[in-house]
This record gives C-alpha cells, structure tokens and sequence, in this order.
C-alpha cells in the first residue's frame, strides 16, 4: 500500500475541525485524522507492507521549466529569498512534522525522492514491485495513471470524496469511468489529462478539447502520438477545430508528456523506517510513541492504529 502523503493529510486537516487540540493547545486534527485514516485502510485492506510517500520537492524544477505555469497558483506570497513555498495553512505546518514523528516512533515506512513529488515515488515503487499486488490511496486523479495489470496488479483507491466514498480503481474501472481504452487505461488517462488541461495545477490543455473529446479522439486515433500526427498531416480525416487546436498547442503537448507522466525511475530514499516496508508487529520506539501520545493527547487514534496492526496491548 503506497499512501499519498501530502494528499491524506491535507485532507484530514479540512476534513476534522481545528479544536481538536493537544493538552497544550496546538491542534491536532490532521494527526488523528491522518493517524485514523491509516488504521482505517489497514484494516480494511489488509496490506503487508505500507510506505507514506513525500514530497521532497513539490513543484520540481523539471516541470516548471517546461511549464512555468505549473502549480504556479499556490505558491505562497513570500519574500523573494523563498519564493517557491507552497502555501499551507499555519496550523497545519507543524502538524506534519508531529505526523512524521508518529510514523516513525510506530515504525511506519515513509520515503521520497529529491527533487521529485509524492506522485513519482509512487509511480517509481508501483513501476518497480514484481511481487505484491499494489494500491495506491490518494485524493489525486493524476495518479489513475499508474492503474495496471501486469506484472502485479496496481489499483487506485481514490479518496476525492472521502474515505467513506473510496472507488478502488484499476484498468477497467478508470477506462468505463473516462471512456478510455481498457488496454491502455492508465496511459491513456494521462494523455487525455494533457488535452484536457488541469486548472487546479496550471495545466492549460488544448483548448476546446476537454475530458470527453479528448477520450474520443484517443479512441479513435489509438494514442496521443497517433492523434498528434493526424492534426499535422493534411490527408487525416481529422476535422477543422481539433487539428488546428492540436497544432497551436504542438509545444505545450511536447511539455506536457514530461510534467502530466508520472516518473517510474525516481531515486527514492527513505526518510524513516527500519530498511524495510514491512508493517510494523510492534512499535519501533514504544517509549518515543507513548511520548507522543501523552504530548499531543491522541490516545485513542494510536490505540485505532495499534488495533489495526495487531500489536499485543
């Protein structure tokens, strides 16, 4: 199980109200809720081996150089010396070091990759298992595209809605949902997102091509490649209006395959963990993870945790 981070906790955050506070005051409502949230997917999924995936690097150069307009939107208002901070809510700021000291004092894996976001690390360990069947739990559609079949099955249990809405998605599932090629499904999801564009990220896509079109125009034209080479070609059939928006976003569309794919070669490292992914049968520092507890006064949503991983009381 690849638990999107960033992604989890944001949403705990706004999903939990503010007064749910420590002994001193400090709210902690993102820390129970990620905390709750992870003993909730364990237990309903069962997985062997868990990792929390980072964002070391949350708008990588490597995209905004080919798309500057990336993710442009929620850069905080800084001082010029920090001028790529993304904005996060103050309270929300020093939750996630707590969050990242409940993992590791638990013995949860957690990893990232320099220069890379949580995206990538999961599409890298997701590219790279052999062994296990994968899923990934994130509120981000981008991720659709790493849905597959083979070697291992890897499934998407999207929380956009909430946990308790999840769709556990794999090929089948993301092709009937955006009129996709099952064959093709995840590939096919990221290509139709290129056309489509994506305001929450600055993804300008072609315009007048949105989600439905651009899926038929794939399915027609069998990839983003093929459709590409039909707009530049005055023998295809393709109509007027498509060709032309195709050919006025022929540089963007070249951007586009490097900022939308997901990276399968990122060099992850770890950031805690024992060297293995491996669910914890105890905590890795017991003492450390009391310590916390009594801290931030979340008793009960470690105990949800301990129960989930079967720790002997």
């Amino acid at each position: 199980m690849l638990l999107d981070g960033a992604s989890l906790w944001f949403r705990s955050f706004y999903a939990l109200p503010e007064k749910m506070t420590a002994p001193d005051g400090r709210p902690v409502n993102a820390v129970r809720g990620f905390i709750d949230t992870i003993a909730a997917l364990v237990t309903k999924h069962e997985p062997t081996r868990l990792v929390v995936c980072l964002d070391l690097d949350w708008r990588p150069a490597f995209r905004t150089e080919l798309i500057p307009s990336y993710k442009a939107h929620r850069v905080a208002e800084t001082s010029e010396v920090a001028p790529d901070v993304e904005e996060v809510p103050d309270t929300l700021t020093p939750q996630v070091d707590m969050i990242m000291n409940v993992l590791a004092a638990a013995g949860i894996s957690s990893a990232g990759a320099v220069g890379y976001e949580a995206d990538d690390v999961i599409g890298t360990l997701a590219f790279a298992e052999a062994d296990d069947d994968v899923i990934v739990v994130s509120g981000d559609r981008d991720l659709l595209q790493v849905v597959a079949d083979d070697p291992v099955t890897v499934r998407v249990f999207y929380v956009g809605r909430g946990l308790s809405k999840a769709e556990l998605m794999g090929p089948v599932e993301v092709a009937e949902k955006y009129g996709l090629d099952p064959r093709r499904a995840g590939v096919g999801y990221a290509e139709m997102s290129m056309l489509r564009g994506d305001p929450s990220d600055g993804l300008p896509g072609v315009a007048g091509i949105g989600e439905k079109t651009g899926a038929k125009l794939l399915n027609e034209y069998g990839s983003l490649d093929a459709l590409e080479a039909a707009a530049h070609d005055p023998a295809s059939s393709l109509a007027a209006r498509p060709r032309n928006a195709l050919k006025a976003a022929t540089d963007y569309l070249a951007a586009a395959r490097t900022v939308v794919t997901v990276a399968t070669d990122a060099q992850i490292v770890e950031t805690d963990g024992d060297g293995t992914d491996t669910l914890p049968s105890a905590p890795a520092d017991a003492a450390a993870l009391a310590g916390l507890v009594e801290e931030l006064g979340i008793d009960a949503s470690v105990k949800r945790l301990a129960t989930a991983l079967r720790w002997e009381a």
